[in-house]
């Protein structure tokens, strides 16, 4: 874990790393609100407790990388720079979402941002990430049509501790560690598989340590700390830019609320939820740029109400943007090749 001394970093740096956890904090604690008052359909996945994680791992990423996200994607788009308009736009099935509306709260998806997708389906985004990191690396062994994009970049997946016992897991790490790509594994451990609780679906107490069976580096960060999952993370992209190949991350960290938002979690210790609770990252980091006269009490306030201004502006435009056309039902669904027509 990093010292608590933050003398060391550029205050703006920190500064915005809380600011980008308070802004997904607030942007959840929202969504929950527009969902229960029937604005956003469907399931809603909060990632309220695990802002440190998303922050400090895209902190380390630059325009070249890209992340594929989970059905609780909100804060990695988010700190990936996802606009909260477009986003609660797309949460609302609006025209002006993202994927106009066709995603929804566990499909978000922005390839400028390089954001190639969240996923409803457990591991679902850890073979794409495998084939982005291959593109990175035909791309840095020679020029092909777009390999600017990607050129020099890292590819990163983001998972839960349950999405570990996938077989697509096994096997993505596996080809990963074959061909030496430039991929990032980062499994955001928050102790629980939807309902079910980390000892009772493995006999592991550490993910990381399977990075073993594949030869490749196993890292664990306090996922609660921003900091400490960011210099985590940046030590796993410079092995990953220099071709040293993949990296398994596992980040510790703790989901507040139940899997999706109505779940009460009556299936989780009082102590243990105790426990975790005082290990807020948000509140934590903030007493310690207070500590180290980063900060201010009131200039933490000035982020709140900043933010506050921006997610109500973003709910309003959420609430203005018409509903898809019956007519663009297919738009993006299909994509032209060879002249025939070919699901994408």
């Amino acid at each position: 874990m990093p010292n608590n001394n933050l003398s060391e970093y550029n205050a703006e740096f920190l500064v915005k790393l809380y600011r980008d956890m308070v802004l997904i904090r607030r942007f959840e604690e929202r969504a929950s609100e527009l969902r229960n008052a029937g604005h956003i359909p469907g399931f809603l996945h909060p990632y309220i407790g695990q802002e440190a994680v998303a922050v400090g791992i895209c902190a380390a990423l630059g325009k070249n990388d890209f992340i594929a996200s989970t059905h609780r994607g909100h804060g990695h788009i988010l700190a990936q720079g996802g606009d909260p308009k477009n986003m609660y736009a797309e949460l609302y099935a609006r025209q002006d979402g993202y994927n106009k509306g066709k995603g929804g709260s566990l499909h978000l998806a922005n390839v400028d941002l390089g954001i190639i997708g969240a996923n409803g389906i457990v591991g679902g985004g850890i073979p794409l990430v495998v084939g982005a990191a291959l593109a990175i690396k035909r791309a840095n062994e020679a020029d092909y049509p777009g390999s600017e994009k990607c050129k020099g970049g890292v590819s990163v997946v983001f998972f839960g501790d349950g999405a570990s016992n996938e077989g697509s897991f096994h096997e993505s790490l596996n080809l990963a560690a074959l061909w030496k790509l430039p991929v990032i594994f980062v499994c955001e451990n928050n102790l629980y598989g939807e309902f079910t609780a980390q000892d009772k679906h493995q006999t592991i107490k550490d993910i990381a340590s399977r990075s073993s069976s594949y030869n490749m580096p196993g890292l664990i960060a306090d996922g609660n700390d921003v900091l400490d999952a960011f210099h985590v993370m940046t030590t796993a992209v410079e092995n990953a830019k220099k071709g040293s190949g993949p990296t398994l991350l596992e980040c510790k960290t703790y989901r507040h609320r139940g899997h999706y938002e109505g779940d009460m979690a009556h299936y989780r210790p009082k102590e243990e939820v105790a426990f975790w609770m005082a290990k807020d990252p948000i509140e934590n980091f903030g007493k310690r740029l207070i500590e180290n006269s980063l900060m201010k009490e009131e200039e933490l306030q000035t982020v709140e109400a900043e933010i506050e201004q921006v997610l109500q502006d973003a709910a309003k435009y959420a609430e203005n943007s018409p509903h898809p056309e019956a007519k663009d039902a297919l738009e993006h669904v299909f994509v032209e090749t060879y002249g025939g027509r070919a699901l994408l």
